[in-house]
C-alpha cells in the first residue's frame, strides 16, 4: 500500500461524511497516473504554489494602489490570509483541508494589475467580457506551464470559479451559484472574512477612516478589533455548519446582517472614495492605452505572463491574457517604456 493511500484511507476514518474525500474526486481533465505521496489535491495545491502566477500575486493590488508602508495587503497577503481562514473553518468542520487550501491559494490567480479596477476596464474593452473568476480558471485551464495548464481536479476547479461574489448574496440560495463542495463553499465565506477584516485595517491604517466611522452595530456584535471580528465570524459558522450538517454552510442571522452591513461600509466609506479611486481612474487609462497599442503592437509582449504570442497570430484575447497576468509595477514600466520620452543623451 503507498502513502498515498494510507492518506486516503486516513481520512475516511477521521473527515466528517459530508466532507470531499481525495479517494472519490471527480478526476481531472487529462487523467493521470497517482502519485505515491500525494492525494490529488495535494498536488492541485503543490502545483498552484509552483506557478507563475502565483508568484505574481506579491505585485498586485488588494486595496490600495501602489502602497509604500510595508504592512499594507497585497494580493499574496489576501490570499494567504483566506487559506488559513477557510482552514481553520474546515478543521473545524471535519472537512478536507487539502482541496480547502488548494481553492483558497488558486481562487485570485486571474486577478488584473490595479485590482478591481483593473478586472472592470478589461470587461468594459474586452470583446468578450471579463472577470477574475473566470480567468482564474483559464489561467490554470490553459496558461499555466506555457499553454498546458496544470490539470487541476474538478473540485479546485469549481471551487476557483464560484468563490466570486461581489455584492451578492454571502451565502447563495440557488445552488448553481454554490460550490459543488463544502470545502469550495467554505473558501468562499473564508474570501469575504478576510477581505471585510484586512481591508477595514488597511484603511484605518490608511487614515482612510477612523474607529469612530465603523458602524456602531458592527462593533457591536463582531467586535472592535480585526482579530475579534475574524474569530467572531468564524466561531458563528463553525457553531451554525455543524448544527445543520447539511450540503450548504449556515450562519446566524445576527452575524451575517452586521457582515453585510460592514461590507456595505466598505464599500461606501473605502472601495469608492475619491482619495483611493481617483488612483484608479488613472490605471483604467494605463491598461486601457495599453491594450490598444499592443493590439498593433505584439512585439512589447515579450517579457512578461503566459500568453506571449507570435505577431502573426495576435487576438484581442490573447492581448487581455497578457495584461491581465501583468502585475501593477510591470504595467507602469511597460506603459512608461512605450508612452513617455526617453532622456535624450549628449555624449
Amino acid at each position: 500500500m503507498t502513502i498515498r493511500e494510507l492518506i486516503e484511507q486516513k481520512e475516511k476514518k477521521i473527515l466528517s461524511p459530508l466532507a470531499t474525500f481525495s479517494s472519490k474526486s471527480l478526476g481531472r481533465p487529462s487523467p493521470e497516473e497517482e502519485c505515491p505521496l500525494r492525494t490529488v489535491f495535494q498536488r492541485d495545491r503543490d502545483r498552484i504554489i509552483h506557478s507563475k502566477a502565483f508568484r505574481r500575486l506579491k505585485h498586485k493590488t488588494q486595496v490600495f494602489l501602489s502602497p509604500t508602508g510595508d504592512h499594507y495587503r497585497t494580493r499574496l497577503t489576501h490570499t494567504l490570509e483566506v487559506s488559513q481562514i477557510a482552514r481553520t473553518i474546515a478543521r473545524a468542520l471535519g472537512l478536507n483541508e487539502d482541496l480547502t487550501e488548494a481553492i483558497a491559494l488558486a481562487h485570485d490567480l486571474g486577478h488584473t494589475p490595479f485590482g478591481h479596477a483593473g478586472e472592470e476596464v478589461l470587461n468594459q474593452i474586452s470583446p468578450n467580457g471579463f472577470s477574475h473568476t473566470d480567468q482564474s480558471l483559464r489561467v490554470v485551464d490553459v496558461l499555466e506551464k506555457d499553454g498546458l495548464g496544470l490539470n487541476l481536479t474538478h473540485e479546485v476547479r469549481d471551487g476557483i470559479l464560484k468563490h466570486s461574489k461581489g455584492k451578492g448574496e454571502i451565502i447563495p440560495d440557488d445552488p448553481e451559484e454554490r460550490a459543488i463542495t463544502l470545502e469550495g463553499q467554505v473558501v468562499r465565506i473564508g474570501d469575504i472574512i478576510a477581505y471585510i477584516c484586512h481591508d477595514l485595517d488597511d484603511a484605518l491604517r490608511g487614515s482612510i477612516i477612523s474607529g469612530a466611522d465603523i458602524p456602531p452595530i458592527c462593533a457591536k456584535v463582531l467586535g472592535d478589533r480585526s482579530s475579534q471580528r475574524i474569530n467572531t465570524m468564524v466561531q458563528d459558522v463553525v457553531h451554525h455548519s455543524r448544527e445543520n450538517r447539511s450540503q450548504s454552510l449556515v450562519m446566524g442571522e445576527e452575524i451575517l446582517e452586521a457582515m453585510v452591513k460592514l461590507r456595505d461600509f466598505l464599500y461606501a466609506r473605502v472601495y469608492d472614495i475619491g482619495r483611493v479611486h481617483g488612483d484608479f481612474i488613472k490605471a483604467r487609462k494605463v491598461i486601457r492605452e495599453l491594450y490598444e497599442i499592443l493590439l498593433i503592437q505584439p512585439g512589447q509582449m515579450t517579457t512578461q505572463g503566459d500568453a506571449v504570442t507570435g505577431e502573426q497570430d495576435i487576438t484581442p484575447e490573447k492581448v487581455i491574457d497578457f495584461i491581465a497576468g501583468m502585475t501593477d509595477r510591470y504595467a507602469l514600466s511597460l506603459y512608461e517604456k512605450i508612452f513617455l520620452p526617453k532622456p535624450w543623451a549628449v555624449l
